[in-house]
């Protein structure tokens, strides 16, 4: 006769769960908290546009042919791929590639505070764009102490450089940009697989960046000789970790755990950001920088819990 097994099935199972939730989290976290640096590295020795185009071209076509062709999913309309153009030509041409020009002035670990301020813009747009629910306000007082943040971000450093002013405004510019590219998505028409809209979003700004490269002169300066080890790694990392693995996650935790804790994310990565590219990155780290970081991440925090009590959505 055999005896019942020590440990029940469903409790092994739901242990795996929880390890495979956290294994996703810390991917989440701390891959996409790392794309900043390692956008730095790679457009140390290669043209940033042409990067950064290839990089979403190549994950895009992976992405597509997944989905397409594994999980047997219908070819896009006409329709869909103008808007996966539009949504691609905003969040990768606009606002990713913002972020890839503005990080040859600006450290990683500031840009992706400025970039942190996307749920403000989001919040705003959706109010006055959208004409929706009008903010409460907790959430005007989360978007007044978020900006309080960026000026102080922005403000002059006692004992080190000032910020790039250009910089600091372009990456401003791709967070707006990235709000109205996610606010348009939303009632696009797309495909229902969120991982092949993904990939044709990927592929359109991917090919919209790739022309951005070329039309600005890029091509001139491409000198593979030139190339560091450094930069290619770094490119790799951003495409396979960074927008394959990365993402991959982030949309497993979407349908494991919801999207209200999967959005995390957005509190964690800036943090991350910070301590890599001073870490690993020679990054100065003032006081003024820390307090300045704190307080834009408090008021993300404050922003996504009061906007998603506001919409009835509970954590």
């Amino acid at each position: 006769m055999m005896r019942p097994p020590s440990q029940p099935i469903a409790e092994i199972e739901m242990n795996l769960t929880k390890s495979r939730i956290l294994i996703a989290f810390a991917a989440l976290y701390i891959i996409w908290g790392s794309t900043y640096l390692a956008i730095r590295f790679a457009i140390e020795s290669l043209p940033p546009f042409l990067m950064a185009g290839l990089r979403f071209l190549i994950a895009g076509v992976i992405l597509y042919a997944f989905a397409r062709y594994k999980n047997k999913e219908p070819h896009p309309s006409l329709r869909q791929w103008k808007s996966a153009l539009i949504i691609g030509g905003l969040l990768l041409c606009g606002g990713n590639g913002s972020v890839v020009w503005a990080e040859r002035y600006v450290p990683s670990g500031l840009a992706s505070l400025f970039i942190a301020t996307t749920p403000f813009w989001m919040v705003l747009l959706e109010w006055l764009w959208h004409r929706g629910k009008r903010p409460s306000l907790g959430v005007f007082a989360g978007i007044g102490v978020g900006f309080f943040g960026v000026w102080l971000l922005m403000a002059p450093h006692t004992g080190s450089q000032p910020i790039h002013l250009v910089g600091a405004l372009v990456l401003l510019t791709a967070a707006l940009l990235w709000s109205i590219g996610s606010i348009y998505s939303k009632t696009a028409p797309l495909p229902k697989t969120l991982l092949l809209a993904t990939g044709m979003e990927m592929i359109a700004g991917g090919a919209a960046l790739i022309l951005l490269g070329i039309f600005s002169g890029e091509l001139l300066t491409v000198h593979p000789a030139g190339f560091t080890a450094k930069s290619v790694l770094a490119f790799v990392y951003l495409i396979f970790f960074g927008s394959l693995v990365g993402f991959t996650a982030y949309i497993w935790l979407l349908k494991t755990v919801g999207a209200a804790k999967a959005s995390t994310y957005a509190f964690v990565n800036p943090l991350v950001a910070v301590l890599l590219g001073w870490i690993w990155g020679g990054e100065a780290l003032s006081v003024q920088t820390v307090v300045a970081a704190l307080i834009i991440v408090a008021a993300v925090v404050v922003i996504t819990v009061y906007h998603k009590e506001d919409h009835g959505v509970k954590i």
